[in-house]
């Protein structure tokens, strides 16, 4: 299992969002940049950013910014917010960034999903934000009809290299994963799963790895690192240490 440190991004600075809402924002560092860099430097074997901005206006806001942090690192980016049309994923890979990240645009189109795992084969990440259980979209603020287990369904056999499932409600909370719901959406598909919303813990860390033999190959975590009450070295310290039998 991989642990993932994520890096929002609001207006040029780098931020922990709760429950996703643009107003109640905690700013970690005025340099997205070199934030990148630490997480980097703790062992990170690879980095989340979310164009927060593009989320909610359907276009990429931080386009330069983000290239910038491609190229400040070594290891792999995944990209998502504002990704709605093939040019933007096109567009994104071709500045190194590893994998985009596709909800809003999956829910509206799914052509687009179809077409872009057609022409960028395991480049393509779905994310499914839920909220009761139900799929949200625009950057979490419209929750619709649709079940995120029914979601996930629709995208099976299409080449998707993994999923995101965040539960909204406990994204930036620190009160603990979904671990009922990750491990539901694991079993409902074939498709990779990487868990996120509310990690707080090492012991959240460790639950989830038993997940592993379900799917699940990542974690997802925000504001805990930045905060401290998760360690990021011991937590890539005890994935291994699984990994390798000790």
């Amino acid at each position: 299992m991989i642990v993932i440190p994520a890096l929002d991004l609001k207006e040029g600075r780098c931020v922990r969002l709760s429950q996703g809402r643009m107003d109640q924002e905690t700013v970690y560092s005025e340099n997205p940049v070199q934030m990148a860099r630490h997480w980097e430097a703790k062992g990170a074997e690879r980095l989340h950013v979310v164009d927060l901005n593009g989320a909610v206006s359907g276009r990429p806001f931080h386009h330069s910014l983000i290239e910038e942090i491609t190229k400040a690192i070594s290891i792999p980016v995944e990209v998502g917010g504002g990704i709605r049309d093939l040019e933007t994923i096109e567009n994104y890979l071709s500045l190194g960034v590893r994998w985009v990240i596709l909800g809003t645009a999956a829910f509206q189109n799914r052509w687009l999903v179809e077409e872009a795992c057609r022409r960028f084969p395991e480049k393509v990440i779905l994310a499914i934000d839920a909220k009761g259980a139900k799929v949200a979209i625009r950057g979490w603020k419209e929750v619709t009809v649709l079940e995120a287990i029914d979601l996930a369904r629709q995208f099976e056999g299409m080449g998707l290299s993994a999923i995101i499932f965040t539960d909204v409600e406990r994204d930036g909370m620190r009160t603990g994963l979904n671990v009922k719901d990750t491990k539901a959406l694991a079993h409902a598909t074939s498709i990779p799963i990487i868990a996120s919303g509310g990690v707080s813990r090492i012991e959240e860390i460790e639950d989830l790895m038993k997940l592993e033999v379900d799917g699940v190959i990542g974690v997802i975590v925000g504001r805990a690192l930045y905060t401290g009450s998760l360690d990021l070295k011991e937590a890539i310290r005890l994935t291994k240490k699984r990994k390798m039998g000790r």
